[in-house]
């Protein structure tokens, strides 16, 4: 690869030293990808039909269960392909194409989990004017703006990996493309690579989790002045939901970030690990969480059932 500007294949990884029983470790994992194929098809159709559930926050929970769908299939095909048929090889234009899905995906889902905190917010710090600030326009605006904010974040990400001169191992840490493992192949000069990198994540993650932060802190310190002990736990039971997605999306994002950024030395179970963590858990543990905290979502789905 020394005279070529990027690699023909890279080559995913699985678990080193048991490839023997990729074909089992299959078997949980296509698990993982069922249920959380049927629980955001769930949430999708029991939204879609009940016409009580046209509300805000149910069409916010509408597109978080959209992304997280979105994502599975993007990363379902080179995890199936590696672990049922050993097909580790994928091209260069493959894996980029993946990884901008990937990034895209969880830069919309973490500006949507941002949309459904100020949704609590403001149902909860001003709930006159809840009808007011909540309108339809503005659900698909604010739905249109992190799908293009997504997109133009991490659109110059697989060009600029393009530029790169790729001359070492081209084993990835995973079974699906990400940027940061894809650049750390390169042997030319990086250093606009990882800037960018940093800036879009500091853009969009970072400022999402500290607004994120903020709005939860106003939620307590008014749920703080609510008189009746009763009332107060019933006005934060309404964010037990989104704080538990919220964690559940930036704990492994978090952990990936920090095992790609400083361990270069750590064993690569812990970046197979995270990576399985970070594409697999949120989507699969978004609704069912909302299925059995949101009661009426429950009482829906129970009905159908």
């Amino acid at each position: 690869n020394n005279s070529s500007s990027k690699p023909l294949l890279f080559l995913l990884t699985g678990f080193p030293g048991l490839e023997h029983v990729h074909p089992w470790i299959a078997v949980p994992i296509s698990l993982m990808y069922f249920i959380a194929i049927c629980g955001n098809g769930t949430i999708l159709t029991i939204i879609q039909a009940e016409s009580s559930l046209h509300k805000p926050m149910y069409l916010f929970l509408a597109m978080l269960a959209v992304t997280d769908l979105c994502l599975v299939t993007t990363t379902l095909p080179t995890m199936l392909r590696l672990f049922w048929f050993n097909v580790r090889a994928v091209s260069f234009g493959a894996c980029a194409t993946q990884m901008f899905f990937i990034h895209s995906l969880s830069c919309m889902e973490s500006g949507i989990l941002l949309a459904m905190a100020f949704d609590r917010f403001v149902a909860i710090s001003n709930p006159l004017r809840y009808s007011l600030v909540f309108t339809g326009s503005r659900i698909a605006k604010t739905g249109l703006l992190m799908l293009l904010r997504g997109v133009l974040f991490v659109l110059p990400t697989p060009l600029l990996l393009r530029l790169l001169r790729y001359c070492r191992a081209n084993t990835l840490s995973h079974s699906f493309c990400v940027h940061q493992d894809m650049m750390k192949l390169a042997c030319s000069d990086r250093r606009v690579n990882v800037i960018y990198g940093l800036f879009a994540v500091l853009s969009t993650f970072g400022i999402d989790s500290l607004l994120v932060l903020l709005s939860y802190l106003v939620i307590v310190k008014t749920v703080l002045n609510i008189a009746s002990g009763e009332e107060r736990l019933r006005t934060l039971d309404t964010c037990v939901s989104h704080l538990c997605a919220v964690l559940i999306f930036y704990i492994p994002l978090i952990g990936l970030t920090i095992v790609h950024r400083f361990g270069e030395h750590a064993s690569p179970l812990v970046h197979i690990l995270m990576g399985f963590t970070y594409v697999l858990i949120p989507p699969m543990l978004n609704p069912i969480v909302y299925s059995i905290k949101i009661t009426q979502i429950r009482q829906r789905i129970l009905k159908r059932l």
